[in-house]
């Protein structure tokens, strides 16, 4: 449930999307401008006054309830046993990744062989296990952020492992937009951390990137997969060359 907190905060947002001042705000409910100030600096505000405000703004308890929600924070892992749910049926799998791109219902329907009634069933699933909330006319929102992290030692990345790898990493990524680069040096411990930040904006810019282009005609769109990684290592086939006494294996 929503905080008067909460509620504030998505007031004050949306009188800056009106652009309406709180001088302005105040003349329309006869209050002076250090009152509104201060109702919204201490998010201070009975839902009487909340229920004014909106009035001014034309907007009832329910948008802003939405707009609350809609701002929340989308979480960046599953639980166990929401990844083993997904993975435990190949179609419920396949409508997770697709929500994950935000195709649409038709998008879904039109490229692969789920039906209708099926891909609403799977839909349904997802919206129980706190994935996607479904909402009227197969429209969904995503509770989940685009560059969800899988469970390290989950069964996703333990299916990824085992299933997709080795497709992935078949191709010689020549063709057009493609890339494979292998990087190996040593560097500080603490600089580590510092270059994961970066390739997590790099996957994020990649995600706002593909959520952008959504409007563009089909033509003008490939699909790509960028995947991401590091990792300290030593390559087994060198393990058995290393000299008494060199660094220990991570």
């Amino acid at each position: 449930m929503s905080s008067t907190r909460d509620l504030v905060q998505a007031l004050k947002a949306e009188l800056k999307n009106a652009g309406l001042t709180y001088a302005e705000l105040g003349a329309q409910l006869g209050m002076a401008e250090s009152s509104i100030k201060r109702m919204f600096s201490q998010a201070d505000m009975p839902l009487s006054r909340i229920d004014e405000v909106l009035r001014v703004l034309h907007l009832d308890i329910a948008d802003l309830a939405a707009r609350v929600v809609e701002s929340q924070p989308l979480r960046r892992e599953l639980s166990q046993e929401q990844e083993q749910a997904v993975l435990a049926d190949r179609k419920l799998l396949l409508a997770a990744i697709c929500c994950l791109s935000q195709w649409n219902f038709e998008q879904i329907v039109n490229t692969y062989a789920i039906s209708e009634a099926e891909l609403v069933q799977r839909l349904a699933q997802l919206d129980r296990l706190g994935i996607i909330e479904l909402k009227p006319l197969n429209r969904y929102r995503l509770l989940v952020s685009k560059t969800l992290r899988w469970r390290p030692d989950g069964p996703v990345m333990a299916y990824f492992r085992t299933h997709v790898v080795d497709d992935f990493f078949s191709g010689d990524f020549g063709g057009e937009g493609e890339q494979l680069m292998l990087v190996h040096g040593q560097i500080g411990t603490g600089l580590a951390s510092a270059f994961n930040e970066r390739l997590a904006r790099l996957a994020q810019d990649f995600a706002q990137q593909h959520l952008a282009d959504q409007k563009l005609p089909a033509s003008q769109k490939r699909p790509y997969t960028l995947v991401i990684a590091m990792r300290s290592w030593w390559f087994s086939v060198f393990r058995d060359l290393r000299r008494d006494g060199a660094p220990p294996l991570p």
